[in-house]
């Protein structure tokens, strides 16, 4: 099974290690600013289009490719600032959880994230089943 769609969407740039923390009676509570919920919320709401009819439940790979506006920049070039690949993806691995694309994130056993300059911004997205 593959799943492989485009959604075009001004990639966020507010990542999951924008979390915050406060204390509550001696213990810390994390929780997501006002940002970050919108950055899940505009996730959910375009990735919920593509939702597989049946959750993946072996090891996927997961590549995506992050368009960004391209503005001063050669379209198709790597973006090398900020935000971090890495960053980027664990939010929209938990949405896509959230979703029912898989039984859990944890079968993501190979991922190739990439960040571009682009004419045409947005997200592409493969899952494919790994043997």
């Amino acid at each position: 099974m593959t799943t492989e769609f485009f959604m075009a969407i001004v990639p966020p740039t507010k990542t999951h290690q924008e979390k915050q923390v406060r204390v509550v009676k001696g213990k810390p509570v994390f929780y997501e600013p006002a940002e970050l919920l919108a950055v899940r919320q505009k996730l959910e709401a375009h990735l919920a289009k593509h939702v597989p009819g049946e959750k993946y439940t072996g090891p996927v790979r997961l590549m995506t490719k992050w368009c960004f506006p391209n503005g001063k920049h050669p379209p198709g070039t790597y973006k090398t600032t900020k935000p971090d690949t890495d960053n980027m993806v664990k939010t929209l691995k938990d949405v896509m959880t959230k979703l029912g694309y898989w039984v859990d994130d944890s079968l993501v056993a190979s991922e190739i994230i990439e960040k571009f300059w682009a004419a045409v911004p947005g997200i592409y997205i493969r899952i494919e089943e790994l043997e």
